[in-house]
């Protein structure tokens, strides 16, 4: 199968640019041939879990018999689709309600670039958290496809905490069923580059998407965040709160946020927002948020953006009650991100991330 008659959209396969608009912001050169039609990739299923869980089926399938009908300008996320032999699966059974954490663990084996990919698949009025840890050093391409059946509920958590010398491309793509709730964090720490498509789309009225992320760059990191909110039917809602830090000389993140409201999209519901803190001299951030309308018979549709130094006000207001400078920054930064942190629900994460996001800010202050 070539890479044509997965996505009859794209002209003719192509080594990208970054003379194009979906890759003018993105190093090309530290891909490591992952966008290079010459170079060839490994298939391997690196994602796992070792727990046996009730109503949880974990499988590995054929790729031919996980076929994915959603459609992409990604040429990276084609390729994945073209070249991976087997995919994981799990599946939730309907009704059924998943009272702990399901965890995916990443095998890591060499720096060699190597696809991925992995299927969810969440049975009507089910309930459940799936969690994916991301560490040490790899040269990854994956795709992450999730479809919610009607009523069903998937909390869906990624955590990026690679190590400096990791690069990973990566599409997280939800399908929506009627009076679903679909509810992502996507949280990106660590990596030399890490550029991640978060994608939604629906297929049932009264569906609901939150899409919710932060990202801590370093001096050297690239991390880039693609949001594409696609309200395909009438009455469902989605709602995007990604927030990003940057510290040290040429940090650099990109954050796009896309939402097209279609002319058959009556009654939608939307808000996109990006918020940059730049901690530091020479670091960059990106934030394109984007509203295409097609109608105007919907409840409500905005977005909005900053990006700012660090607040003085609020260090002197804390250092003025004794708290040292480098402790005072350390709790603006934790307040910052604690709104989306806290939602996680899962204390170890969240206080792993924190001390991950504070080491990160000692580092780079050193």
């Amino acid at each position: 199968m070539s890479i044509t008659s997965l996505n009859s959209n794209l002209l003719a396969p192509h080594t990208p640019t970054s003379r194009e608009e979906l890759w003018r912001f993105t190093p090309l050169a530290k891909l490591r041939g992952l966008h290079d039609l010459d170079v060839k990739l490994t298939s391997r299923v690196s994602l796992g879990n070792s727990k046996t869980v009730a109503g949880v089926v974990i499988s590995i399938v054929d790729a031919k018999d996980a076929p994915i009908d959603s459609k992409t300008e990604d040429l990276v996320s084609l390729r994945v689709r073209e070249m991976a032999s087997k995919v994981l699966r799990i599946e939730v059974a309907a009704n059924a309600e998943i009272s702990e954490p399901i965890f995916l663990a990443r095998t890591v084996e060499s720096l060699d670039p190597e696809v991925s990919r992995t299927e969810i698949l969440m049975g009507a009025n089910s309930r459940a958290t799936i969690v994916v840890e991301n560490v040490g050093s790899i040269t990854l391409a994956e795709e992450i496809e999730m479809v919610l059946d009607t009523g069903s509920q998937l909390n869906f958590v990624s955590l990026q905490e690679w190590e400096s010398d990791a690069v990973h491309l990566g599409h997280h793509h939800a399908v929506i069923g009627k009076d679903a709730t679909f509810n992502s964090t996507v949280i990106t720490l660590g990596g030399s580059l890490v550029r991640l498509l978060p994608t939604v789309e629906y297929s049932g009225a009264g569906a609901s998407a939150e899409l919710s992320g932060i990202y801590f760059a370093t001096s050297g990191q690239h991390l880039e965040h693609r949001i594409h909110v696609d309200h395909n039917i009438g009455y469902a809602k989605s709602r995007v709160n990604y927030k990003g830090a940057l510290s040290g000389d040429k940090a650099r993140t990109v954050w796009f946020g896309d939402v097209y409201i279609r002319a058959n999209a009556e009654g939608t519901d939307t808000y996109e927002v990006n918020r940059n803190l730049l901690l530091s001299d020479g670091a960059r951030a990106d934030s394109v948020p984007n509203l295409e309308i097609e109608t105007g018979e919907i409840v409500g549709a905005g977005h909005a953006s900053t990006t700012g130094r660090f607040d003085d006000e609020q260090l002197f207001y804390l250092q003025s009650r004794g708290i040292p400078a480098n402790i005072a920054r350390q709790l603006v930064i934790r307040g910052f991100f604690l709104e989306i942190v806290s939602k996680l629900g899962l204390p170890e994460i969240e206080e792993r991330i924190m001390a991950r996001i504070e080491n990160e800010l000692e580092k780079a202050s050193a």
